[in-house]
C-alpha cells in the first residue's frame, strides 16, 4: 500500500485466519522485543539499525521496531499490541480479531471503532485509526464481550481509506547513542520521518457510513 493512493473497499485479497481465540493483533507475553541497536545514518540524518537488514523498513523507507511474531508462546498480554501482526492486519485487511479476512461488501470494509457516534471529529474528514478492520461475527462478539466497548463503540462500512502514517518512537540527535525523545504520529512526508522507529501503522478514513450489526448493512444516517 502506497502512502498517496486510496483504497477501495474491495481492493484486498482474502487471508488465511489464525486458529487461535486470542485477538490475532494481541502480543504474547513469549515474543520479546528483538533486538534494535541503533546509530546514525550517515551524515546525521536520522537512526538506523547497527546490523539492519532489507526488511527492517517498509515501501517508504520507514524504520520499524522489531518484534518476533511467536503467537501462542507465554500467555496473551490482553492490552498490548503486537506490532508486526497490527502492521499486516491493517494493511492487508485482515480482522485484528480473528486474522482471517476483514467482512466486506458493496457498502465497504467493516471497522469497529472505540468512539461515539455522535462525536463530530469523526465526520470531518480526519479520522485515523490503529485499529484494523473486522469481519462480522468477531465485531458482534466484541461489542458485547469487551468492557470498554460497552460503554462506546462505533461500527462503520468504509468505503475508502489511505495509509495515514505510524506511530511510534521519535528520536533526535544528539552527541552520545540515539535516544527516544518521544512518542509520536507522524503523517507519511512529515520531514522527522527519518528519525522515526515506527511501532503502528495508522489509517485514514475518508467515505464511511454507519453500521446497524444486526444487519451488517450502512443506515441511512451517520454517512461521509
Amino acid at each position: 500500500m502506497t502512502a498517496d493512493r486510496v483504497h477501495r473497499a474491495r481492493s484486498a485479497s482474502p487471508q488465511p485466519p489464525v486458529a487461535f481465540d486470542v485477538p490475532y493483533i494481541t502480543r504474547w507475553s513469549g515474543e520479546a522485543d528483538g533486538s534494535m541497536p541503533m546509530t546514525y545514518r550517515r551524515r546525521g540524518t536520522g537512526v538506523a539499525y547497527t546490523d539492519e537488514r532489507s526488511f527492517d523498513r517498509d515501501e517508504h523507507g520507514v524504520l520499524w521496531a522489531r518484534m518476533p511474531s511467536q503467537p501462542g508462546r507465554g500467555r496473551p498480554e490482553y492490552g498490548s499490541v503486537h506490532l508486526l501482526r497490527q502492521r499486516l492486519a491493517m494493511s492487508g485487511l485482515r480482522c485484528q480479531i480473528c486474522g482471517g479476512p476483514a467482512d466486506r461488501s458493496a457498502e465497504g470494509v467493516l471497522w469497529l471503532l472505540d468512539a461515539d457516534p455522535d462525536d463530530p471529529t469523526l465526520w470531518n474528514g480526519q479520522e485515523r485509526t490503529a485499529h484494523p478492520p473486522v469481519c462480522m461475527p468477531c465485531a458482534v462478539r466484541s461489542t458485547s464481550a469487551c468492557p470498554h466497548l460497552r460503554r462506546s463503540f462505533t461500527v462503520l462500512r468504509v468505503r475508502a481509506f489511505s495509509p495515514y502514517g505510524v506511530r511510534g518512537a521519535l528520536y533526535g540527535p544528539t552527541t552520545g547513542p540515539p535516544q527516544a525523545i518521544d512518542a509520536v504520529t507522524l503523517p507519511f512526508g512529515d520531514l522527522r520521518m527519518p528519525w522515526m522507529c515506527a511501532g503502528q501503522l495508522i489509517m485514514r478514513l475518508t467515505e464511511f457510513s454507519v453500521v446497524d450489526l444486526e444487519s451488517g448493512s450502512a443506515s441511512l444516517e451517520g454517512s461521509r
